[in-house]
């Protein structure tokens, strides 16, 4: 019989960081935030201070805690979501960052990558990682480190400097010392981790120069990865559960089965394909990467970004001053002249996928003297709608057996809370969209991975089954609204491109 009443997950994200305490029946009891600074020291430059991931990391574990009036004795088990991809090195003897963590926005790496692929290396880290070879991922990022940090490859060559990704910092710090670990999520995006073989790989450890003794052991999603220092709480408490965070919100959103998508609105949009033990290349430029691994056993996704969903209600609100806050758009779009058929593509940093061109910008098609707020309103939310179907036609494309009437697109993130935003992603995919009654589904993935293996919380089958639907949208439209709306966006995105697209 557990004494315990809580698990704690960590959610690190660019922002911020969170700290959500689960009850047993899976329900929030408190929550902790604190945003930290962005550091921006040149163009297409963006860093962290690892100093600020941790400090913020622990502060709002503590003030969960506080907000549940929750001992150390109540903490079954702690879990850790992170944000992807970002790049921290730090000395093994002292602890101390050798320099700032790279996030995953930052862009410096663009020309080591142009030139490895005029050197022919996308083929081979494709096979391997299942990834494009983009500034977005680790691996150049740490080689950016060595090279440029004085004295740093020295130091890693000789064993005395260890890299990781958000969590293995906060692993590092939090065990002090003494665990240096991963998970297979986050091994799967640096880069350099054979998804197919479950290890890091030789021959890609030698293309980025990247001595293998700086990295973490690599485990699975639901593992012991050590005990906490007493001193942060009071009491050791054992860490057993780790996944990137976009993976953390599709094991959230349950999406165990082959064939389940779920798709997350925050800045950008993330959505992720279950593809069973079958790790399905992708011949649209989406990503093939790992879901979970659970039992020794890697579930695979294939996944697609877009750069652009909430950020493009910021822009009309910080951008053009046309709302006060996100919650007017849904009365804009309601209002606005539904004869006008506006189209934006908000590529204001490029296009993700499936197009992958970062030199595209923004831009809008089919204003009238008549165009108003109500119709950029209106126009911005179908954009993200449009978007999300880019994606999901790519994934069908690649795995046709995922298409057809069974699809059903699990939704979380800020702009789910809109109801006009969803039904329109709902009748531009033809298909259902579900709005969890839980929207925290990336913290909730992350306890869940903690809890389970504690005992504390149910198997993947049975933690489905505690999956609640706080609304389903179904499509509206028929197939030829549908489709017409939807050739309009591609001729508009058609105009936009400055690259061959691809696809």
């Amino acid at each position: 019989m557990f004494m315990g009443k809580y698990v704690l997950a960590i959610d690190q994200g660019t922002t911020s960081s969170r700290a959500i305490l689960f009850d047993r029946d899976l329900r929030i009891a408190a929550v902790g935030q604190r945003e930290f600074p962005q550091h921006f020291p040149r163009s297409g430059w963006v860093e962290h201070d690892p100093e600020d991931l941790w400090n913020t990391a622990i502060a709002t574990c503590k003030e969960a805690m506080a907000g549940a009036a929750a001992r150390v004795d109540d903490i079954v088990a702690v879990g850790i979501a992170n944000q992807r991809e970002t790049a921290v090195v730090w000395e093994r003897a002292t602890g101390r960052p050798v320099y700032p963590a790279i996030v995953w926005q930052d862009h410096r790496t663009d020309a080591y990558c142009r030139r490895l692929k005029d050197e022919g290396a996308e083929p081979l880290i494709a096979a391997r990682t299942g990834l494009l070879l983009d500034p977005y991922f680790s691996a150049t990022e740490i080689a950016w480190i060595l090279d440029s940090v004085e004295g740093a490859r020295v130091k890693a060559e000789a064993g005395e400097l260890a890299f990781g990704t958000v969590d293995s910092w906060l692993l590092w710090r939090m065990t002090g010392g003494l665990v240096h670990a991963t998970d297979a999520t986050n091994a799967s995006r640096t880069l350099l981790y054979n998804i197919h073989e479950g290890c890091w790989d030789p021959d890609l450890l030698g293309l980025f120069r990247i001595p293998e003794s700086l990295l973490p052991e690599v485990k699975d999603c639901a593992a012991d990865f050590g005990m906490s220092e007493a001193g942060l709480f009071g009491r050791s408490l054992p860490i057993l559960g780790i996944a990137g965070d976009q993976q953390a919100a599709a094991l959230g959103q349950a999406c165990f089965e082959p064939g389940m998508v779920k798709s997350t609105y925050g800045t950008g949009c993330f959505v992720l394909l279950n593809t069973g033990q079958i790790a399905v290349p992708s011949g649209n430029r989406l990503l093939t990467t790992v879901a979970y691994s659970l039992d020794g056993t890697a579930t695979y996704a294939l996944e697609g970004a877009i750069f652009v969903a909430g950020a493009v209600v910021q822009w009309l609100r910080d951008g053009l001053g046309l709302i006060e806050s996100a919650d007017e758009t849904q009365a804009l779009a309601e209002a606005a002249d539904p004869n006008q058929e506006i189209y934006l593509v908000p590529a204001f940093t490029g296009l993700g996928a499936p197009y992958w061109d970062a030199k595209a910008r923004g831009a809008l098609f089919g204003i009238t003297r008549a165009t108003g707020p109500a119709d950029l309103a209106r126009a911005a939310l179908e954009s993200v709608g449009f978007q999300t179907r880019d994606l999901l036609e790519a994934m069908w494309r690649d795995w046709p057996q995922s298409a057809g009437s069974g699809t059903v697109l699990r939704v979380d993130g800020g702009m789910t809370a809109s109801d006009w935003a969803m039904q329109f992603l709902s009748d531009m995919l033809g298909a259902p969209v579900d709005r969890p009654q839980i929207a925290e589904t990336t913290a909730l993935g992350a306890a869940w991975l903690a809890g389970m293996r504690a005992g504390f919380y149910p198997d993947a089958a049975a933690f489905a089954q505690t999956w609640a639907l706080d609304r389903r949208f179904r499509q509206g439209l028929d197939r030829e609204q549908r489709d017409r709306r939807y050739r309009g966006w591609k001729d508009a995105v058609r105009r936009t491109l400055v690259a061959d697209p691809g696809a």
